[in-house]
């Protein structure tokens, strides 16, 4: 039988472990939201790229940055977080106050905030968190096998 500072011993390593490895996944996603702005950025300057590429791209950094918040909860629980917000967000175009019309029409306001609602956004929306959900969760299941081993 451990002895009560063993346990606690035990406890503040499991802890730290898991805390380092938080910090491990949080930059992940927050480089991974990187690539996928850049790539977002990109297909809206390639004329050959579909709209809803970029679309589908933004809805995945969405994601990803609901992943970096919720790094202990259930990939769903986070997939069903992001759809809500890029929901929440392309209904919002609908809204036409001043000070949210002026704020879209600026470039940080337009790339978080869309400008014009288009029932075909909440379908690339839906596709990119599913596609990014999925690939997230392989890769997840992939990485704790490896440090199982």
């Amino acid at each position: 039988m451990l002895t009560v500072s063993a346990q606690f011993t035990i406890m503040n390593l499991e802890r730290e472990r898991i805390m380092k490895t938080n910090i491990k996944i949080r930059i992940w996603y927050l480089l991974v939201s990187a690539v996928l702005v850049l790539l977002g950025l990109l297909s809206r300057k390639l004329s050959f790229i579909p709209y809803c590429f970029g679309d589908a791209l933004w809805a995945m950094v969405v994601y990803c940055c609901w992943r970096i918040i919720l790094v202990n909860k259930s990939h769903k629980v986070t997939a069903l977080s992001a759809l809500i917000t890029s929901y929440i967000v392309e209904i919002s175009q609908l809204i036409r106050w001043n000070w949210l019309v002026s704020i879209r029409a600026t470039f940080l306001g337009h790339l978080l905030l869309g400008q014009g609602f288009q029932r075909s956004d909440l379908l690339a929306y839906t596709v990119g968190i599913v596609l990014v959900f999925l690939f997230d969760t392989v890769i997840m299941k992939y990485i704790e096998k490896r440090e199982e081993q």
